[in-house]
């Protein structure tokens, strides 16, 4: 176990982390030269385009240094905020981290966040400057910012480039003096960790695990504790590349197990898995269960591919745990599911995974965040969709969740990036210079006023150089109504949205104006209306297409055309009984991106 090494690669986005994962595989021989691309790592279709990574990826390398033989196992984390329950995972599986820090940027919020997560974990933490190589370096000032964050000699700080690959050596040598090896009994009764599953159509799931003591072998019989589930080893391994086949994996090991399970319940990440006959008794202590941030529907287009939807969806779930659904029903979308996501980014990517991994097409609600209403008679409701509310007559109060925001930014954009965290409700807690030029602003403010467009509009005013971070912090009461939106006075399910009342006119407003732009006309006149309970605060009307029907009278008494005219009239108001106003998807969907 000594010569065993696990670490992963934390950062913020885009300071190079896939990038210097390659150059570590290169340097130990790990994946040749043919085989090797840009980002190897990053596997997925979508990771490729979008230039992130959205999983983390475990792989094995071999590393020789002073005649010894090493085993590196590294693991690539994501650096965006909606993923990092990813990174907490990862980290849970550690002795090491890489903090990689871009030397043209310096610090950045998730550089932070992520590094606090390391250290609860009680990680060895080793600082990298990366991408040295450009001329827009500032090695100094950055490497300051390092010492003051995590209170490092200077010589401990690496430097390094990702595209190059100078100081690779460098950062090889410190893994293995500086991260301790694993520590477990080799001899102790079997237990791990499952950090991670994939679904395979041919082989059924595999569950990637990290062994804290004793040693697993092929065919074996284990258990998995949190489901009770006994299941047999049909094939154990290593993660290199592609998965390497061993006939046993021992204490400190990160490896994989095959045993032929279907059902994507009976795989949970962060349960133990322990043999049948020596069962141990103390059970790892995995991470937090995922607490997600935003809600949404998610409806098949088709009402009669709800149960193909639901499988997918538990596929999709074994790869990406921190996706929760639970059924719900819709009275103009039918049969569906609510989910949650960790924000709108992961939203999106399990949105396009399900068209393009399993075909599927899907309508997304409007999201929303979860809140508790208390009824007059002092009961206590959780409302995950508008909906749901009680009654305006029958509520007490309703208290929404409140997170604290971490911004840093440059000094010349203080003012903007203030202006808009008062706009979205916040409370300015905290503000401090980091250097002369950076600052870190700390806010509290609704989650609601940050899961449509508030990371967009920070970068915008900020000119990309904000970066952003949050986590939750409680429950508060606010001053919330529903507003309905109502077409011919039925009511649109899909379109409530719980809204603060002080912005509750100009939004209803804006929602009925966009919709009368995306409802095609009709033969009949369409009332489009925002309402809060049964007082309705905005209107707007999509006229009738009207058919000529006097063109055939020419000349003669006004009379015949009036009689023609009132025959027309009755039957538009027949119609507009009987007629029912199709929504189109794109109406569903631009109501999110209102300003």
């Amino acid at each position: 176990m000594k010569h065993i090494r696990n670490f992963c690669i934390i950062a913020h986005i885009d300071h190079g982390k896939s990038t210097l994962a390659d150059r570590l595989l290169q340097a130990t021989g790990t994946v040749s030269d043919r085989e090797l691309q840009e980002q190897t790592l990053d596997d997925m279709d979508l990771e490729r385009e979008r230039g992130i990574t959205i999983k983390s990826h475990a792989i094995q390398m071999n590393y020789q240094q002073d005649g010894e033989e090493y085993v590196l196992n590294l693991i690539d984390t994501p650096g965006h905020v909606d993923f990092s329950y990813e990174v907490s995972r990862s980290i849970a599986a550690c002795e090491g981290a890489l903090l990689i820090v871009d030397a043209t940027q310096g610090i950045q919020a998730q550089t932070i966040s992520n590094l606090y997560l390391a250290l609860e974990h009680n990680l060895e933490i080793i600082p990298i400057l990366n991408k040295m190589d450009l001329p827009s370096a500032m090695p100094e000032e950055v490497s300051d910012q390092i010492v003051d964050l995590i209170g490092c000699e200077y010589e401990d700080i690496l430097r390094a480039s990702g595209k190059t690959g100078e100081g690779v050596p460098d950062v090889l040598r410190a893994i293995i003096e500086r991260v301790p090896a694993p520590e477990g009994d080799p001899k102790a009764p079997f237990r791990a960790m499952i950090f991670d599953s994939v679904f395979n159509p041919f082989r059924g799931i595999i569950a990637y695990f990290r062994v804290y003591d004793g040693e697993i072998n092929e065919r074996d019989l284990v258990k998995f504790i949190n489901t009770g589930k006994q299941y047999g080893a049909d094939e154990i391994g290593v993660l290199r590349l592609n998965p390497e086949k061993r006939k046993k994996v021992s204490a400190g090991d990160v490896g994989y197990i095959i045993s032929g399970i279907k059902v994507a319940r009976e795989v949970k990440v962060g349960d133990t898995i322990t043999h049948v006959e020596r069962p141990t008794d103390n059970i790892v202590k995995g991470f937090e269960d995922v607490k997600p941030m935003v809600f949404a529907g998610i409806y098949p287009v088709d009402t009669d591919e709800y149960e193909e939807l639901r499988e997918s969806m538990e596929k999709l779930q074994l790869n990406d745990a921190s996706l929760t659904f639970e059924p719900e029903s819709s009275a103009a979308l039918g049969f569906g599911f609510r989910c949650g996501f960790l924000g709108m980014l992961h939203m999106e990517i399990i949105q396009e995974r399900l068209e393009r991994e399993f075909n599927m097409t899907v309508i997304t609600t409007v999201p929303n965040v979860s809140y508790f209403a208390t009824t007059t008679d002092g009961e206590t409701l959780k409302v995950t969709n508008p909906s749901e509310l009680p009654e305006p007559s029958t509520l007490a109060h309703v208290e929404e969740p409140f997170i604290s925001a971490q911004i840093i930014t440059k000094a010349d954009f203080v003012g903007a990036v203030m202006t808009l965290c008062i706009e979205k409700r916040g409370i300015l807690i905290n503000q401090s210079y980091l250097t002369t030029d950076r600052v870190e602003i700390i806010f509290e403010m609704p989650l609601a006023e940050i899961v449509f467009d508030f990371y967009d509009r920070l970068k915008t005013v900020s000119k990309g150089y904000a970066s952003f971070d949050y986590h939750p912090i409680e429950y508060r009461q606010s001053q919330l109504v529903k507003v309905d939106i109502l077409l011919n006075g039925d009511q649109v399910d899909a379109l409530s949205a719980l809204i603060h009342r002080d912005n509750a006119y100009t939004i209803g407003k804006k929602i009925c104006t966009k919709l009368r732009e995306l409802i095609p006309r009709q033969q009949f006149e369409i009332a489009i209306q925002a309402a809060i309970g049964s007082k309705i605060i905005a209107r707007e009307t999509v006229k009738a297409l009207r058919k000529d029907v006097t063109a055939k009278c020419y000349g003669g008494d006004i009379s015949r055309k009036r009689k023609l005219l009132e025959k027309q009239k009755k039957g538009k108001k027949r119609m507009r009984q009987v007629g029912n106003v199709e929504v189109p998807q794109s109406a569903f969907m631009a109501v999110l991106q209102l300003d």
